[in-house]
């Protein structure tokens, strides 16, 4: 009986600790703006917060310009975000959608082996890249990762695409087996314009994104929001997003 008694306190407890997670994100995110880029004074700013949050991590080297650009970010199928946090830029974000009609990408590019003849089949994938941060803006730097990827997860129930993708480090294979089921599919590869090498990792969605969806709510949107942030109309795509997760969660 103890031994069962243990079990359950470690589940009450490990709820009760997903529980106050849950809710110090939702807070959070009442602070947060998000915003596509595309032009002008709000693109050099996430190429110049990308650059001096890689090199000071080692990935990049040193660059005259002090911007961070490559061959990806003016593709059709790219969207490009900054995020906000009480009106200072936090982080920033890219993602493509990566499909038969337009494949090209950082992760279809650099792995091919493990996407060209998936894509060729019609999967579709979002690829999410040059997540960067100012570790100082938000209440806790633990926080900034969720509040920040949560624009994949929009994405991803926007488009319904087959799985989002992730090259990522070796030290932080970890958090997305752990957080999101997360499996290795490619790698290591060197990276384009990284001194690091990268593993490629594949997160399913159908079942697995409701699964998200379910232990993260504030992870959570509206059909208004995604249109907003991924719509291809101008008019869809105000100059900031709020976040809706606290709408989809009171209506549950």
């Amino acid at each position: 009986m103890a031994g069962v008694f243990s079990a359950e306190l470690t589940t009450t407890q490990t709820t009760r600790s997903a529980d106050v997670f849950n809710q110090s994100i939702l807070e959070q995110l009442e602070h947060v703006e998000y915003r596509r880029v595309s032009a002008g004074e709000d693109l050099e700013a996430i190429y110049r917060l990308r650059y001096d949050s890689f090199l000071r991590a080692g990935m990049v080297n040193a660059d005259p310009s002090g911007m961070l650009e490559d061959r990806w970010d003016n593709l059709p199928n790219s969207y490009r975000f900054a995020v906000y946090y009480d009106g200072e830029l936090m982080s920033t974000m890219r993602l493509h959608l990566i499909s038969r009609e337009f494949p090209y990408a950082p992760a279809y590019d650099t792995f091919p082996e493990a996407l060209a003849d998936r894509v060729a089949q019609g999967e579709t994938f979002i690829d999410g890249t040059r997540f960067a941060a100012f570790q100082d803006i938000a209440p806790s730097p633990m926080s900034i990762p969720f509040l920040t990827i949560r624009l994949a997860l929009v994405a991803s129930s926007y488009f319904g695409q087959t799985s989002c993708l992730s090259a990522i480090k070796p030290d932080h294979t970890a958090f997305y087996k752990r957080m999101f089921g997360a499996s290795c599919i490619a790698g290591p590869t060197p990276y384009p314009g990284l001194v690091v090498p990268r593993f490629l990792y594949e997160t399913p969605c159908g079942d697995n994104l409701t699964r998200v969806l379910d232990r993260f709510p504030f992870m959570r949107s509206t059909k208004s929001e995604q249109r907003m942030l991924f719509g291809d109309k101008a008019e869809d795509v105000p100059l900031t997003v709020l976040p809706t997760a606290k709408y989809v969660s009171e209506a549950a």
